[in-house]
């Protein structure tokens, strides 16, 4: 995975409405980033499940970031 595509995918993360991130359950999660990722190009397929395996690794830290962020909006 690219630096680049790491920063676009932490980017999306911390400009999508925390409510949505922690609506979704994880299968839906993570499918909408890797819809949402505008990393412009396509990507192959050994890199589609490297970013998929990524995306799934760090559910809890976006979830967790997600929850922090919405309760300091509540602040």
């Amino acid at each position: 995975m690219t630096p680049t595509m790491l920063r676009k995918l932490w980017s999306l993360i911390e400009t999508t409405q925390a409510q949505l991130l922690l609506k979704l359950d994880d299968a839906s999660l993570e499918q909408w980033l890797m819809r949402h990722l505008d990393l412009g190009r396509s990507l192959n397929g050994e890199e589609c499940d490297i970013l998929s395996h990524y995306i799934h690794s760090r559910l809890s830290l976006i979830r967790d970031l997600a929850q922090q962020r919405l309760s300091a909006e509540l602040i």
